[in-house]
């Protein structure tokens, strides 16, 4: 399958939903109950790019799963760390698409000037049609390490789940550290788009 990459932009909103929906209703990998409107995930969409990357893999016409990046903490001592997430169409698991959306997004926030990367990943002791450990070994593969875990914070499907934050550093921690750019400013030099990946 080629794969190809692309900034998401409001009006994928629609198709993204189509994709988050499953997770929301089906399984524990959100915490969040319902499934937002089309309206509110527009602007959810709107919200990240106006800071970070949001960006999408697809194939044809077909999109197959996005992944972005989001302030970690608003403290501006926080600005050069960053909280992530994936998400991929569910009949296109296991197939590389993950991988590559998660390359691209670093290669995008190293750009930028982002250090710090941390995935909130919802956890459980005994794995059940909601909830897996996927997640962990996903990042645990691509260079995440475990930085903490809180113990049955989040309750859905009547069960209750921990939440393990994972961390990978992308850069070099320096004094005198340079601003994160926005990333608007660094989008037209991504060298990644427009290409086609195998």
């Amino acid at each position: 399958m080629n794969i190809s990459i692309r900034t998401a932009a409001p009006s994928d909103a629609e198709a993204l939903l189509a994709i988050y929906a499953p997770y929301v209703k089906d399984t524990a990998i959100t915490f969040e109950y319902d499934v937002p409107s089309r309206e509110e995930f527009t602007a959810r969409i709107e919200k990240i790019l106006q800071r970070y990357p949001y960006l999408i893999a697809y194939s044809g016409t077909e999109i197959l799963g996005y992944t972005y990046a989001g302030a970690f903490h608003e403290r501006a001592a926080y600005d050069w760390a960053v909280e992530t997430s994936i998400y991929i169409k569910r009949d296109n698991r296991r197939m590389g698409i993950g991988k590559t959306l998660y390359h691209a997004l670093e290669k995008a926030l190293m750009a930028q000037g982002v250090l710090n990367l941390n995935a909130c990943i919802a956890y459980t002791d005994t794995q059940d049609a909601h909830l897996t450990n996927d997640s962990v070994s996903f990042h645990e593969r691509l260079g995440y390490r475990k930085a903490g875990e809180f113990h049955q914070c989040g309750y859905k499907f009547n069960h209750w789940y921990n939440m393990v934050w994972f961390e990978k550093h992308i850069g070099e921690h320096t004094l005198n550290q340079s601003s994160v750019k926005p990333f608007k400013e660094i989008e037209k030099n991504m060298p990644w788009f427009g290409q086609n990946i195998h």
